[in-house]
């Protein structure tokens, strides 16, 4: 079933959660599937040189759009990193295959292949953790539900947590990946590993990848060394631990959005600053913050994100 799809998988010799981790539902964002087949791989070997290596539960490593990584672009007809409304799968499922554009193939298929794994292998707890990364430099971050146990794991990837951004966009993968519409208990992360092209966003994706399976019971601390996790505290450290969105700019139709260049994710910015220009002139800060993901490559609907520390963590 969809072999062009899975990544890889593996499973353990005891019951456990199964763990779905995406790569590329942006198709240029190749550093999580890097990172799932080099995971695979380490999987294989860690039993022969580590005796006291366990994995409880089953892994599976998917490619989120397939097409647009086959063309090596963020997608073809929409971003498939908004399509995941109810509205819009509810569409796809009552749809004959004629009528479906590529992006809802993607899910149509993905969605086929995530209830087979379900029904083969019969969790109790069902876990997604969908890797990206970005257009600019700078620090790494994931993004949780506003769930305790999402919010929980996504602090142990031991990189910034963004609270608040899933109310700046809609349609992710966050936004469906939950228990109304799955049956097993279901929680969703997503972890942001750096630009496109760094190669040190393969690593922080094995760490966090790594740090995942620990923090929801597959492997053991003990009997996993996570060569990569000092990367992703070292590169986390004058970061936030964690921060709330203020604003999203979005980007309509016609509005000629071009970002002012050199920002980078977590760069402060201050209020009346002028981040990037559009139809209308200028587009300035509205108050004295923290720039995330500015926008630089021609498709993409969010121009920046405006989001400021929480204290107390």
């Amino acid at each position: 079933m969809g072999n062009e799809r899975y990544i890889g998988s593996h499973e353990g010799s005891k019951k456990g959660p199964l763990l779905i981790v995406f790569g590329a539902m942006h198709g240029n964002e190749p550093a999580g599937i890097k990172a799932l087949d080099l995971m695979f791989k380490m999987l294989e070997v860690e039993p022969i040189t580590n005796p006291e290596f366990h994995f409880c539960g089953r892994l599976v490593g998917l490619v989120g759009n397939t097409r647009a990584t086959e063309k090596r672009v963020r997608y073809i007809n929409r971003d498939l990193n908004r399509q995941w409304t109810l509205g819009n799968v509810a569409r796809i499922q009552n749809s004959k295959l004629e009528d479906l554009d590529e992006e809802d193939l993607e899910i149509k298929e993905i969605l086929e292949v995530i209830h087979h794994e379900i029904e083969m292998y019969q969790p109790e707890k069902l876990v997604f953790l969908d890797l990206h990364t970005t257009t600019a430099f700078g620090g790494i971050f994931s993004i949780p539900q506003e769930t305790e146990e999402s919010i929980r794991i996504a602090i142990e990837l031991h990189a910034p947590v963004i609270r608040g951004l899933l109310k700046g966009v809609k349609g992710t993968t966050l936004h469906y990946f939950n228990n109304e519409n799955f049956e097993p208990d279901t929680v969703a992360v997503t972890f942001e590993s750096g630009q496109h092209e760094e190669q040190l966003s393969v690593n922080r994706a094995i760490a966090a990848l790594t740090n995942c399976m620990r923090t929801i019971g597959c492997v053991e601390e003990l009997h996993v060394e996570n060569r990569h996790d000092s990367i992703l505290i070292e590169y986390s450290k004058n970061l936030p631990k964690v921060a709330e969105l203020i604003s999203a700019h979005k980007i309509m139709p016609g509005d000629n959005f071009n970002m002012a260049p050199n920002y980078k994710n977590f760069q402060a910015v201050k209020k009346g600053e002028t981040l990037g220009t559009d139809k209308n002139g200028n587009v300035v800060a509205k108050e004295d913050s923290l720039i995330l993901m500015p926008l630089y490559q021609r498709k993409g609907d969010d121009g920046f994100f405006l989001i400021k520390t929480v204290e107390g963590f």
